[in-house]
C-alpha cells in the first residue's frame, strides 16, 4: 500500500511565514512545497483548464515520485452540458502529468445540488467514459448518495470515492469510509460548522479550521483501512487558510507513523512531509 498525504494547493500568500520562508517568491513555492510533501491536489483547473505546457513546467519541477492530483474542470461537474469538448480538453491537459508518470488521479467533486437521481447516476457513466484510463474519484456533497447503491454503483463505472471529513451538518456528506476503486481519498475539510452554509461569507471562511489531534486521530484507522483496500491513497487537506492544512497535514503523518511504523516511511526532508509505503 501506499499512503500520501498533502494539501489542496500550495501557492497562498497567507502561507508565507507560517509554512514558506518569508523571502519566498511566487513562483518557488511549488518546489519548497514538494520538499515537504509528495502529494499536491491541483484545484486551479476547476475554473480554468490550463495549457498543456503549464502542467508540463510543473511535473518538471517537482521529484521523480511527487503526484499530482487534478480537480475536475467546473463544466464536468457543476456547469454539466456547458462545454461539449471539455473532457477532450481536460485530458489534452494533463497528457504532460501522465507522460512524467505524475498524474495520481483527477478528482470530481460535485456541488450539494447534484443529488441522487436518475439523471444524475446517468451522468456518472458519462463522466467515467469521458475520462476512461484516467484513475477517478468522485466526491459528493449531498447525503443522498450515502448508500450502498452508490458504492456498487462506482464500482461498476470503475471510479472512486471521495471520503471527506466536514461539519457534521444535515444534508452533508458523514465521514463513512468506502473503497470503490483503485485508488483511496480523503478530504479534510475542517468542521466551521457555523459558516458553512453562509452565502454572506467569503469561501475560504468556510475552511478557516485546525483539527486536534484528537480530531485526526478518528481518521488513523479509517485510513489504515482505506490503504488495505486500494492500489494507493491519497489525504488531503483543505483548511487552506494561514497554513492550517500543512499544520494538520503533518501532525496526520505523525499519527499515521505512531500506527503503521517507521519501517514503511520515505522521508521526503528530514523533519517534514513523508511518503507512506509498504
Amino acid at each position: 500500500m501506499t499512503v500520501y498525504v498533502g494539501t489542496a494547493g500550495f501557492s497562498y500568500r497567507d502561507w508565507v511565514g507560517n509554512f514558506y520562508p518569508v523571502e519566498i517568491q511566487s513562483r518557488r513555492m511549488l518546489e519548497a512545497y514538494a520538499e515537504h510533501f509528495p502529494v499536491v491536489e491541483i484545484n486551479s483547473t476547476y475554473y480554468a483548464i490550463p495549457a498543456p505546457d503549464r502542467l508540463a513546467s510543473m511535473a518538471g519541477r517537482t521529484p521523480t515520485d511527487f503526484q499530482f492530483t487534478v480537480k475536475a474542470n467546473r463544466a464536468m461537474t457543476h456547469e454539466i452540458g456547458s462545454e461539449p469538448d471539455v473532457f477532450k480538453r481536460f485530458r489534452a491537459a494533463l497528457r504532460p502529468l501522465s507522460d512524467h508518470g505524475k498524474l495520481g488521479c483527477v478528482l470530481a467533486q460535485f456541488p450539494w445540488g447534484f443529488k441522487d437521481k436518475e439523471e444524475n447516476r446517468s451522468y456518472l457513466e458519462v463522466l467515467a467514459r469521458g475520462l476512461e484510463g484516467m484513475d477517478t474519484v468522485v466526491e459528493f456533497r449531498n447525503s443522498d448518495w450515502e448508500a450502498d447503491e452508490t458504492f456498487a454503483l462506482l464500482s461498476e463505472l470503475g471510479l472512486g470515492y471521495c471520503c471527506v471529513d466536514e461539519p457534521r451538518l444535515k444534508g452533508l456528506v458523514s465521514g463513512r469510509v468506502a473503497v470503490t476503486g483503485q485508488v483511496g481519498y480523503v478530504r479534510f475539510h475542517g468542521r466551521n460548522a457555523s459558516v458553512w452554509w453562509d452565502q454572506k461569507r467569503e469561501s475560504w471562511e468556510r475552511y478557516n479550521y485546525l483539527y486536534s489531534e484528537g480530531e485526526l486521530g478518528e481518521w488513523v484507522p479509517k485510513v489504515q483501512d482505506i490503504s488495505e483496500k486500494s492500489d494507493r491513497t491519497y489525504v488531503i487537506f483543505n483548511n487552506h487558510y494561514k497554513g492550517q492544512a500543512p499544520t494538520n497535514a503533518r501532525m496526520f503523518e505523525d499519527l499515521l507513523k505512531n500506527v503503521l511504523g517507521d519501517d514503511i516511511f520515505i522521508s521526503r526532508t528530514e523533519g517534514s512531509g513523508k511518503l507512506f509505503e509498504e
